[in-house]
């Protein structure tokens, strides 16, 4: 078996044999397979695409070609969430602590942000200390200790996605739903998982702006999990405007923090506490999303899901004073507001170039091997709906680098869009889609459908 014989057949529109996927991945360990090669198997199947067979596969030979976690010295329902990433978009950061504050035991293994979009990982790491390298004994120890642990993808963990991802960051080969999948998927079943919960973004600000793209790519993943037989669940949400009102690591951070103290932006709450009360059903731990919903509700009303964030703080090395004290969080050195120059309504705030304006400030990456500054970004006082008089503040942008200030200014006065009348607002929610684990596990031969 030859690699450019494997990377013809692609190219040429030719389904892969499940030996010949295999042998690409495995080759990515031994070095058999060259980043070259590599790099043109992944624009053939950009062009051409892949059956839901060899997508299934690929996830498969990814998730062996690392560690797939035994938490099964932790006893109680196992649950995951992931989103395909925003602007804004905080949500793991409150999920995790109420789902774990109800009952489940959530293992979340997260990623960095890159682009206009954040990432969980870097929105922790603006608390002092915390860790998200753990080794998967201390990722073991802190899930059964607290009831979630959040750390980062380790080298044990599909360590093929790992090269794949950087080379498709590197050969404009993202945008593909098969790709796109087989990475999300082989990193969470890893996890050590019986279910996950997708937030799959979709609009403007989405990696995946259309929303029949969106809705293929949640299906594909829902069935990749059922296939290997886990629950899962998917909602594909809106992503046409930022996620609550902070946009920056820290920021958000602290926008979490009081969203778990049960004062949050409604957007940003409400998918959150829908995301957990999804986790909570699908723990068995309710018999309906209204009784998820209460019993997640419960968690942010007594503090505990509160206490619990602070916990997993603490066990993971970062300062829990944080809880208390939000000043103890990075902060800028100085703020420069945006101001309305009429009145009317904010009909819309485009989520892309407010990302864009946060990442040119130093909160974001361009690459990905850039670092981020945890204290700079965003802060939206007026989103749709909102009304506006000339001079009042829209935004406040957190600056400590003053080089691209005028550029960022720019970007984010660019999103905002007024009328004399109030907006027809949308639903954050567009769809759930939910598939049941197989009970065996499924032949890649028996499964029909294309992704």
């Amino acid at each position: 078996m030859r690699a450019p014989d494997i990377i013809r057949k692609k190219r040429d529109g030719g389904t892969l044999a499940r030996a010949e996927i295999e042998f690409m991945i495995s080759g990515i360990a031994s070095g058999a397979v060259k980043d070259y090669q590599l790099a043109a198997l992944l624009m053939a199947i950009v062009w051409r695409g892949m059956t839901a067979d060899e997508t299934q596969v690929l996830t498969e030979s990814m998730l062996n070609s690392g560690t797939i976690v035994d938490l099964s010295r932790v006893l109680g329902p196992k649950i995951d969430k992931h989103s395909t990433g925003g602007v804004g978009d905080k949500t793991s950061l409150i999920l995790a602590p109420v789902a774990a504050a109800a009952g489940v035991l959530v293992p979340m293994v997260s990623g960095r942000g890159l682009g206009h979009t954040g990432g969980t990982l870097d929105k922790l790491e603006a608390i002092p200390g915390f860790r998200i390298d753990l080794d998967l004994v201390r990722y073991e120890q802190v899930l059964a200790k607290c009831g979630l642990v959040l750390i980062g993808q380790t080298a044990e963990i599909a360590p093929a996605d790992k090269k794949l991802y950087a080379l498709r960051d590197a050969t404009a080969t993202v945008e593909s739903i098969p790709l796109i999948s087989a990475s999300i998927m082989s990193k969470k079943l890893a996890e050590g998982i019986d279910g996950l919960v997708l937030d799959v973004k979709t609009g403007e600000g989405a990696f995946i702006q259309e929303l029949e793209r969106s809705r293929l790519l949640a299906e594909t993943m829902c069935k990749i999990g059922a296939g290997m037989g886990k629950k899962m669940t998917a909602l594909v949400t809106r992503m046409d405007h930022p996620l609550g009102r902070a946009v920056g690591n820290a920021l958000e951070t602290r926008e979490a923090i009081e969203c778990l103290r049960g004062d949050g932006p409604a957007d940003l709450m409400d998918l959150s506490m829908e995301l957990a009360a999804e986790m909570v059903l699908m723990a068995g731990l309710a018999s309906s999303l209204e009784q998820g919903r209460t019993l997640c509700g419960r968690t942010i009303a007594d503090g505990t899901a509160l206490e619990r964030f602070k916990g997993v703080i603490e066990a993971q090395g970062g300062d829990p004073r944080v809880i208390d004290d939000l000043d103890r969080l990075p902060r800028a050195r100085t703020t420069v507001d945006l101001v309305a120059d009429r009145s009317g309504f904010v009909v819309d705030l485009k989520a892309r170039p407010v990302g864009h304006a946060a990442m040119l400030l130093g909160a974001g990456r361009a690459r990905a091997e850039d670092g981020v500054d945890h204290a700079v970004g965003v802060v939206l006082h007026k989103k749709p709906g909102d009304r506006v008089s000339p001079g009042e503040a829209l935004c406040t942008l957190h600056v400590n680098d003053e080089t691209r200030l005028a550029e960022a200014r720019s970007l984010v006065a660019s999103a905002y869009d007024y009328s004399d009348v109030p907006p027809v607002a949308s639903p954050l929610i567009v769809e759930r889609i939910a598939r049941v684990p197989s009970t065996r596990p499924v032949p890649a031969s028996e499964r029909k459908g294309d992704s």
